[in-house]
């Protein structure tokens, strides 16, 4: 219904102005920016445990990756405190007061990764269509092994922390939901974006949740719920049942997913920022196109240098639940902008409607809004930053975006006036 890049943000803006677009841009800006942040991270882990699988191929100083550099400085001083370690013996320290721990693994894939999207869009996809390729087959593979091996009695009892402990088992999996809307960022490069976008997000939204859960049945099945490894549980799952040959093609499948989702978070953070420079919130000379590519590659470098930098001290928990508050955010304020637009808006052409509407609008407000609200009852700090967010990007909002509008009108009308007079 509007074809243009720039996902939430844009249908925000044509329905609630730009100031409610603004803040939904600053808000995807974190929740795409902390979530490539997470899966980067993440992305270390099972390259580590994939290159355990050649143990026997490469030398043992690759093998054993040294903690400091596939880890946060963070983690390592938590690493230390809860061994007992002295984290000088663990880590080098620059003028020995300065400690070094860097992810390298993150930093670097996701460095390529920005110099894949500078290339174009199509390279892009391509890529991201074989890892997601190679992940389907994986996943698929797991279930069809692992089922074989699953033990009922590992399901009793079934909800061990209770109510609470599903309601934060909701709150957290959002954040495996955040790369749909992300699909709608690139509907200017899409050729029927009406019909495409609608399609792409439920067909994607409908196998994924089943994928999700067969996952989820088969990896509780194979592994009692406290022995699961939170590092790499399913390439754990298939060690435990003694599949170690098959944990290495596992990992391999993970590497892939996660190489694709950093790939979307990219992209999607780009053609947000770009959407947002087009419309005077952000600098004109960051939306500047590289002229053999057609790339916004000065967005693409920018966003890619943010989460490089960030994996060296982010904390993995806080950025997933800073993640979520943005992502529930986000949806919230588009659920509330489709019940608008129907008012505001009746006789607008709609390839797609919203079916059972305000059923499900108002459906997705109360489920997001809940979750939110719960939640913050055993959250901490991520509940702290995320109103700071906020407050910092309406401080930016009236220290620039709002004067950049109001000095582009006022060109405008200067410029009106002036062709009336020529006349």
């Amino acid at each position: 219904m509007i074809p243009v890049a720039g996902s939430a943000y844009t249908y925000t803006y044509a329905t609630m102005g730009e100031f409610m677009a603004w803040m939904v841009g600053w808000i995807l800006m974190l929740e795409y920016a902390i979530g490539n942040i997470t899966v980067a991270c993440a992305w270390t882990g099972y390259f580590v445990q994939f290159l355990k699988g050649f143990k026997h191929i490469l030398p043992d100083f690759v093998i054993n990756f040294p903690l400091w550099l596939r880890t946060d400085y963070r983690y390592m001083f938590a690493f230390c405190d809860k061994y007992g370690l002295d984290p000088h013996t663990q880590m080098p320290y620059l003028f020995d007061k300065i400690p070094v721990a860097v992810n390298l693994p993150a930093m670097v894939i996701v460095l390529l990764l920005t110099i894949l999207l500078i290339k174009g869009v199509k390279e892009s996809t391509r890529f991201a269509s074989i890892m997601v390729g190679v992940n389907m087959f994986m996943i698929l593979s797991f279930i069809v092994v692992g089922a074989f091996y699953v033990k009922p009695e590992n399901w009793t009892p079934f909800a061990p922390n209770g109510f609470e402990g599903v309601f934060m088992g909701a709150f957290l999996i959002f954040f495996a939901y955040i790369g749909f809307d992300a699909i709608s960022t690139t509907a200017e490069e899409t050729e029927n974006p009406q019909r495409d976008l609608p399609i792409a997000i439920l067909g994607t939204l409908i196998i994924c949740t089943i994928m999700y859960v067969a996952v989820a049945l088969v990896l509780t099945g194979n592994v009692p719920l406290g022995h699961i490894d939170t590092q790499a549980p399913i390439a754990h799952a298939m060690r435990v049942i003694g599949k170690d040959w098959f944990a290495g093609l596992i990992s391999i499948g993970a590497l892939c997913a996660l190489t694709s989702v950093i790939l979307i978070y990219q992209l999607g953070t780009t053609r947000i920022l770009y959407a947002m420079s087009r419309d005077r919130f952000l600098p004109k000379s960051l939306r500047l196109i590289h002229k053999k590519y057609r790339t916004p590659h000065v967005l693409t470098w920018i966003s890619g240098i943010v989460v490089i930098i960030c994996t060296l001290f982010m904390d993995l928990n806080i950025s997933a639940e800073l993640c979520n508050f943005g992502t529930f955010t986000s949806f919230i304020i588009i659920c509330i902008a489709v019940l608008i637009l129907r008012k505001t808006d009746p006789d607008r052409h709609r390839p797609f409607k919203v079916p059972f509407s305000p059923l499900f609008p108002v459906l997705g407000i109360v489920t997001c809004g809940g979750l939110m609200v719960y939640s913050m009852k055993f959250l901490t700090t991520s509940s702290l930053y995320f109103p700071l967010w906020l407050l910092m990007g309406v401080a930016i909002y009236a220290g620039y975006g709002y004067s950049q509008k109001r000095l582009e009108e006022k060109v405008k009308v200067q410029r009106q006036a002036k062709s009336k007079v020529e006349v």
